[in-house]
């Protein structure tokens, strides 16, 4: 039977529930909030408080919650899929990898199904992206002083709207949901003028200033590396043939959909494996500097022996 505090615990998570559904965020916080006072041994909570404190761009919340919920519970998918996001929006990217690739194995290691595979997945990617992005940055900016500082001018005056409207929001003039919102499109406006300003250098100096990248279809959605010999399943995925039979051998589902699926039904995609080579051989140069799948398994079961 459930202790008084418990019982207590649980009807305030459902009413923050309530509030999360209908959009009321901050409200939602203060009920997660109340229930972990009532009973703080419960991990739940705590990512249930974080996701609502994802909402309101509080990230620093966010990872304070995820670290506790996962120091109470260590096989906690949920907590390291909240906290990659929080970690990835703080500009730490390869923290935010490691979390994503924990979160990616616990879901699609667990006995139970899930949908949430393919979401995560999606994260993943999205970490390695500005993980290599970063390097990208540093590397363009060596190449040109003037780059530099026509960069660093433009996120220097980012921070100062961004922190005006975090002013804003702290004093009532403005709510959280308004703040969100020009915060969302502030940062939209800043890349959008960080890509164009790079399109200008890159169009002045082709040869060393374009920025280099590898095309999402053209990685495993598994390891998230290059695919070399890719084979398509009968729902029109592709991954690579080795990581998908080791896959299946062990379980007869899509890996990302979790639908069933045998090793019979896979079959050679010829075009995709004739553009990931051809992309292999015209970028050889440098292709494999983002290819770090070692380096981040690494630091992925670093970061679960150290929670």
């Amino acid at each position: 039977m459930p202790t008084g505090n418990e019982y207590a615990a649980e009807q305030l998570k459902t009413q923050g529930n309530t509030h999360f559904k209908n959009g009321e965020y901050e409200a939602a916080e203060t009920c997660y909030g109340q229930a972990i006072q009532k009973n703080s041994k419960n991990p739940l909570l705590f990512t249930n408080r974080a996701n609502a404190r994802l909402k309101l761009e509080k990230w620093q919340e966010v990872i304070d919650d995820c670290l506790k919920s996962i120091e109470l519970m260590r096989e906690n998918m949920k907590g390291f899929f909240y906290l990659a996001q929080a970690q990835l929006a703080i500009n730490h990217p390869n923290e935010a990898l490691s979390s994503a690739l924990t979160a990616y194995d616990l879901c699609t290691h667990s006995s139970q199904q899930t949908s949430n595979a393919a979401t995560i997945s999606a994260l993943v990617l999205k970490c390695k992206k500005a993980k290599w992005d970063i390097r990208e940055r540093d590397r363009l900016r060596r190449r040109s002083s003037l780059l530099s500082t026509l960069e660093s001018n433009l996120e220097s005056q980012c921070k100062r709207d961004l922190f005006e409207i975090t002013e804003q929001a702290s004093t009532g003039a403005i709510g959280a949901i308004e703040a969100s919102d020009s915060k969302s499109e502030l940062l939209k406006a800043h890349e959008q003028n960080l890509a164009d300003l790079r399109t200008a250098f890159a169009i002045s100096d082709p040869g060393n200033m374009a920025k280099r990248e590898v095309p999402d279809y053209l990685i495993d959605g598994i390891t998230f590396e290059i695919m070399h010999d890719p084979v398509v399943t009968k729902n029109g995925r592709s991954y690579e043939r080795a990581t998908i039979i080791e896959h299946l051998k062990r379980s007869p589902t899509d890996p990302l959909t979790r639908e069933p699926l045998r090793i019979e039904e896979l079959r050679p995609n010829i075009a995709l494996k004739e553009a990931c080579t051809e992309f292999m051989e015209a970028n050889s140069g440098w292709v494999y500097d983002c290819i770090d799948g070692e380096e981040d398994r690494d630091s992925r079961w670093a970061h679960l022996s150290s929670s």
